[in-house]
C-alpha cells in the first residue's frame, strides 16, 4: 500500500457509456446483462473475486475496514453497504463496532440471499438488514448514514455518476465515502503480467472450477472500461465530496478511494 494521495482532477460523465465489457450494447441492457452475471456467480461470490485477485481481495477489504476505522462504542453510528448482498463487508464491520447499525443495499436478490446466509450462520443476522435496491436510486432517506460502502460494485453501474450522487445524498454531513474497486495496473511489467493472467488464466479457470468461461470475462474486461483512479478521483469530486484521496493496493490492482461530505 502506498501513502494516500488527494488529487484536484475534473469530473468525469460516464452516462454515455455502452459497453459491455468490450462488447457495445444499448445502455438501457446493460443493467441486465450485470444482473445476469451475477446471478450466475452468486453462490460462487468468495471464489470469482479469488480467482481475479489471487486471494488478496481479502487482504483489500481488510484494509478498507481499516481506513474506515468504524467505531467500536458508540450506537447509533450506521453505514451503508452498497452492492454488497453477500456481506463481504458488512459482516467485516459488524465485527470491528458491535455498536454500529448495517444496512446492506443490492440490486441482486440471489446475493442478498448469499449474504443473510452468511450473516445467519455467524450470529449475526440480528445486526444487518438486507435491502434491494439500486445503487443509482437508492430509495433511502436524505441524511441517514455515517458511512458509505461499495467495493467491487461501482464498476457495473450504468450511470456511475448518478451512483455517486446518491452516495452524497444519503451521507450525514461529515459522513465518509470508501470505495474499494479494481483499477487498470499502470505498472510497467505488472501491466503485462497482470493482462496476461486477467485475460487467459481467469476466464480458463472460471470454466474449469465453475464450470462457466462467460461471467469471469465480462468482470476482467470491465475493469479495463472503469476509469482511471485520477479520473474517477475527479467524478468523486464532481459529486460534491471534499478531500478526496484515493490509496493503491498491490501496484495499482486494486484503489480504494475516500471522499467526505462536508
Amino acid at each position: 500500500m502506498v501513502a494516500a494521495m488527494t488529487r484536484e482532477s475534473s469530473g468525469a460523465d460516464d452516462a454515455r457509456d455502452t459497453h459491455f465489457g468490450f462488447r457495445s450494447v444499448p445502455e438501457a441492457e446493460k443493467q441486465g446483462h450485470v444482473d445476469a452475471v451475477f446471478d450466475r456467480v452468486a453462490r460462487r461470490y468468495d471464489l470469482m473475486n479469488d480467482l481475479m485477485s489471487g486471494g488478496l481481495h481479502r487482504l483489500w477489504k481488510d484494509a478498507l475496514i481499516a481506513w474506515l476505522a468504524p467505531p467500536k462504542t458508540g450506537a447509533g453510528w450506521s453505514v451503508l453497504d452498497v452492492a454488497g448482498g453477500t456481506g463481504d463487508i458488512a459482516l467485516r464491520i459488524a465485527e470491528a463496532a458491535p455498536a454500529a447499525e448495517i444496512t446492506v443495499l443490492d440490486i441482486n436478490p440471489n446475493m442478498l440471499d448469499v449474504g443473510e446466509a452468511r450473516a445467519r450462520k455467524r450470529g449475526l443476522a440480528g445486526r444487518l438488514t438486507f435491502v434491494e435496491g439500486n445503487a443509482e436510486e437508492i430509495g433511502l432517506p436524505d441524511q441517514a448514514f455515517d458511512a458509505y460502502t461499495i467495493a467491487f460494485g461501482i464498476r457495473n453501474v450504468t450511470h456511475i455518476d448518478r451512483a455517486l450522487a446518491e452516495a452524497y445524498r444519503v451521507l450525514r454531513p461529515g459522513g465518509r465515502f470508501l470505495c474499494l474497486e479494481f483499477s487498470p495496473v499502470d505498472m510497467p511489467m505488472l501491466d503485462r503480467i497482470y493482462d496476461l493472467y486477467s485475460f487467459n488464466v481467469i476466464p480458463a479457470m472460471g470454466r474449469l472450477v465453475a464450470g462457466d468461461a462467460e461471467p469471469y470475462r465480462y468482470l476482467v474486461e470491465s475493469i479495463r472500461r472503469f476509469p482511471d483512479r485520477e479520473t474517477f478521483a475527479g467524478m468523486i469530486e464532481a459529486a460534491g465530496f471534499s478531500r478526496v484521496s484515493y490509496r493503491c493496493l498491490s501496484g495499482g490492482i486494486a484503489v480504494l478511494h475516500s471522499g467526505w461530505r462536508i
